[in-house]
């Protein structure tokens, strides 16, 4: 009954419902592009090339987070993950060169408007490149590309479609984000995602079923419930550090003194990069696949390269695990400016007990960000490879994606960001939460909050 309330609640904010319908039309749109093949392509080739790969390399997991359009051929092979790719690049030349830094931090609105304009640029330049490396894949595919196309119009118009699909895809991210619900992109990839949860749900379930081992299949999903609430709980975790606001009374003789201040506490979050980590390794991780179409068939040996696009290997789980954590702190970097939270308390007039304000109060808090935030880049790692450790327990490779990793993170990552946004206007226009007790805490809630009186 709570739910058909919450529901109706939901429906009758005209905004909020305007916004919803907004963003599932746009979806929409994207999932149905991702079954328009391109042209001179026979679909057929390319289904029995992907059955017999299997879902043992990164060319798998590319598919599940283009919910299909890879294996397919369609348009929007390339997703949102060319966009993915120019905006780590972007940001981690802000850490690098000065003009970028100064369009980070100090030149407002107009700084972020050139930073969009680089990153669009950008994202069309790393699009040519996948793009390519993508057309070679099919070409190599026996029976891919039908006869009658010349070689090189399939290239020159396929390479075009590619990169505008993948502009498209981006600009829908960005109008999704602008007058819709939640942030664009992330919900692309978590719709990619959750079309290929079913497949990958019912063919665990058969193959459990005809082996005689459904219980094993019930225990399989109590794993994955636990695993999501772990990722929950670390997601939503807060290090609440104590501050107080000083008041000023006015005495008998007209003197100003100091009475009993006030409590309350600064929430820093325990990832507060939230599913970004993850998706920026997740596209570097890319890059080894677009270099084996690119060396296909060359004298060069891309035995250590494949290492790296098998995403059961060894090394390509210690560097996708060491890229989680380094991004994590990245990010972290990024998002939380503790000279920026410390100028916040000195202009409220507000402390931490026992710590001077200013510079001190700064390192302080930098101390408690770099120590909070190894538990979580951990963490996020060891989700982030635990799809391998449940295929070596015997989960379908196929189910193990969705048991873990990347695709789980993005999954309960968007869906607390998205959920957080629909409880914002359902509070605002004075109806009840989602949820009996608290708030729900996604990505998004990250910065400087202030929590209520202790």
């Amino acid at each position: 009954m709570k739910l058909f309330t919450v529901l109706k609640n939901i429906w009758s904010i005209k905004e909020l419902r305007e916004r919803i319908l907004f963003t599932l039309g746009l979806l929409l749109v994207y999932r149905i592009g991702t079954f328009v093949v391109l042209p001179g392509v026979v679909p057929a080739a390319l289904d029995k090339a992907a059955q017999n790969r299997g879902a043992n390399d990164l060319l798998g997991l590319i598919n599940v987070f283009t919910g299909g359009a890879f294996d397919n051929a369609a348009i929007f092979a390339l997703g949102v993950m060319p966009y993915i790719t120019a905006s780590i690049i972007v940001q981690l030349l802000g850490f690098a060169l000065p003009y970028f830094q100064r369009l980070q931090t100090k030149e407002g609105e107009s700084g972020r408007k050139r930073l969009n304009q680089i990153t669009r640029l950008l994202t069309v330049a790393i699009t040519l490149v996948q793009g390519g490396g993508y057309l070679q894949l099919i070409r190599s595919t026996p029976g891919a590309v039908s006869p009658s196309v010349p070689d090189g119009l399939f290239w020159f118009s396929n390479i075009i479609i590619l990169t505008a699909g993948t502009v498209f895809c981006m600009w829908l991210g960005e109008r999704i984000t602008d007058k819709g619900i939640g942030n664009g992109t992330s919900l692309i990839i978590q719709a990619g995602i959750i079309a290929r949860l079913p497949q990958a749900f019912v063919f665990e379930f058969q193959k459990l079923f005809s082996e005689n081992k459904l219980l094993l299949f019930f225990i399989e999903l109590a794993l994955l419930f636990v695993v999501v609430m772990a990722t929950i709980l670390v997601i939503q975790g807060v290090r609440r550090i104590p501050i107080q606001f000083a008041k000023r009374m006015v005495g008998r003789t007209g003197g100003a003194m100091p009475s009993a201040s006030a409590r309350d506490y600064l929430p820093l979050k325990v990832n507060s990069a939230g599913v970004m980590p993850i998706i920026f390794a997740q596209a570097l991780m890319f890059l080894p696949a677009t270099a084996i179409q690119y060396f296909s068939g060359s004298q060069v040996d891309t035995g250590r390269i494949h290492m790296f696009s098998d995403i059961y290997s060894l090394g390509y789980n210690v560097l996708f695990f060491s890229l989680i954590v380094i991004f994590t702190y990245v990010y972290t970097a990024l998002m939380i400016n503790p000279t920026s939270y410390a100028d916040y308390l000195k202009r409220n007039n507000a402390f931490i007990p026992g710590v001077k304000p200013g510079e001190a109060t700064s390192d302080y808090i930098d101390n408690i960000m770099t120590r909070i935030t190894l538990p979580g880049a951990v963490f996020l790692g060891l989700i982030g490879i635990l799809p391998s450790i449940a295929a070596t327990f015997g989960i379908n490779q196929q189910f193990a994606l969705f048991f873990g990793g990347t695709t789980l993170l993005i999954m309960v990552g968007v869906a607390l960001d998205t959920l957080q946004v629909i409880e914002s206007y359902l509070l605002t226009q004075k109806y009840d939460g989602l949820i009996k007790s608290g708030r729900i805490q996604g990505r998004t809630s990250s910065g400087l909050q202030m929590g209520q009186p202790q």
